[in-house]
């Protein structure tokens, strides 16, 4: 089994000094995808889940997958009224059978002006890059 750490250059970069992707390799020449927490800038709970989610594309493409790979997805906000508006966004996104979930309710986030922050786990099948 290899592991291989990774900032895709087509996707946004990060903001401190860490890696957003580990991709395991799989003896089927399959791979597992763990990607960072990822956060976006927005003036409320919607335009940032959508940012998050465009982050979570770009990273996950990088990586021959995509959103319907996700197999878990882990949520944190700093507001739990926040998540009517971020499951409708969501929703959006992840269309197919939904990925195993945990949603966090946290005081705040390293950035103070994040109000969500989602970190996911993703297969990709063998044959993709």
């Amino acid at each position: 089994m290899r592991t291989t750490l990774d900032n895709p250059a087509g996707a946004p970069q990060p903001l401190g000094p860490y890696s957003q992707v580990a991709r395991v390799q799989l003896a089927d020449g399959g791979a597992l995808l763990y990607l960072s927490g990822q956060i976006a800038d927005g003036a409320d709970i919607t335009a940032q889940s959508h940012g998050v989610f465009a982050t979570l594309t770009a990273l996950l493409e990088a990586h021959g997958a995509t959103l319907a790979d996700i197999i878990n997805i882990r949520t944190f906000l700093t507001d739990m009224d926040d998540l009517p508006g971020y499951a409708a966004v969501r929703r959006t996104y992840l269309t197919g059978t939904p990925p195993t979930s945990t949603t966090v309710s946290v005081p705040r986030l390293f950035r103070p002006e994040a109000l969500i922050e989602v970190e996911v786990v993703a297969t990709c099948p063998a044959g993709r890059p």
